[in-house]
């Protein structure tokens, strides 16, 4: 299976951290990860004065998804990230956050696993990478290539920053 991961972190040395949960998921799956271009944004759905850097990995392995998500957390932790919700529920500042986007073109839906990812198609920092490293993945349930997806994504960007340019008149 061909996992695609997405990396994000917002504290300390941001590159740094993705550098060492890359060697992480490499020393613990043994399997050397495809990287994309780091992307760098503002958080989402929270306000924070610290600047995301995202990396998307893509690598192979027979390791089932449940226990790569055993594998993600048990990262995040030895990295000293707890837990990336505040004690009211929403997002909060994190030293690193895996999250998986897609396993080949497989779907699941589980309280503690959805694949892909549920926000896979609205987030510019997951779509990115993911275009990088699969431009011709087709996401399963919406029927787009990863590219598609980000032109789609990127188009409605666009669209939203001109109707608020028009508002602002």
């Amino acid at each position: 299976m061909i996992y695609y991961i997405n990396i994000g972190t917002n504290l300390g040395d941001r590159a740094a951290n993705i550098d060492a949960a890359v060697a992480a998921l490499e020393a613990r799956l043994q399997a050397t990860a495809r990287r994309s271009d780091a992307v760098q944004t503002s958080a989402w759905g929270f306000d924070s004065p610290n600047l995301f850097l995202n990396a998307g990995v893509a690598l192979e392995s027979e390791i089932e998804p449940l226990a790569m998500l055993a594998v993600l957390k048990d990262i995040e932790r030895s990295m000293g990230s707890s837990c990336h919700r505040n004690a009211d529920g929403g997002y909060a500042d994190r030293i690193i956050d895996l999250d998986i986007m897609a396993i080949d073109e497989m779907t699941i839906d589980l309280p503690e696993l959805c694949v892909p990812h549920r926000h896979l198609a609205d987030r510019d920092f997951f779509l990115r990478p993911m275009a990088q490293l699969a431009p011709n993945w087709r996401h399963p349930l919406l029927h787009q290539s990863a590219s598609q997806l980000l032109a789609a994504l990127q188009s409605n960007i666009q669209a939203e920053v001109t109707l608020n340019d028009l508002f602002e008149l």
